[in-house]
């Protein structure tokens, strides 16, 4: 079992910054892949970043490449969404995600993939 939580949220003026925070604890040793998805009301949830804990390596939906980072605190357990130059449609919900198989540039964004999710944080960006 993985528990995911995450924190960070909040409201913020449009062009600002937020970073979340997703702390993960239990069988973290067996987690591949965290992943960052948020979900708007009305709206499908949509995979934002995912970061490869054997090499950190990441990849980021289009709408928030070059805004959005996914460090990670291996000492911590914990990744990080750092998000900047926030805009009005990046408000969401915004969950984490934890995998245990494998996944591949094509599905990591499907979150049937995923078993293991925290309860979400608000992100409210106003103009």
């Amino acid at each position: 079992q993985v528990q995911l939580v995450e924190s960070g949220g909040g409201s913020v003026q449009a062009g600002g910054s937020l970073r979340l925070a997703c702390a993960a604890s239990g069988e973290t040793s067996r987690v591949v892949y965290m992943t960052w998805f948020r979900q708007a009301p009305g709206k499908e949830r949509e995979g934002v970043a995912i970061i490869r804990t054997e090499d950190s390596s990441t990849n980021y939906a289009a709408s928030v490449k070059g805004r959005f980072t996914i460090p990670r605190d291996n000492a911590k357990n914990t990744v990080y969404l750092q998000m900047n130059n926030l805009k009005p449609e990046d408000t969401a919900m915004y969950y984490c995600a934890a995998s245990q198989t494998p996944l591949s540039i094509s599905n990591w964004q499907y979150r049937s993939k995923y078993f293991y999710w925290g309860q979400g944080t608000q992100v409210t960006v106003s103009s």
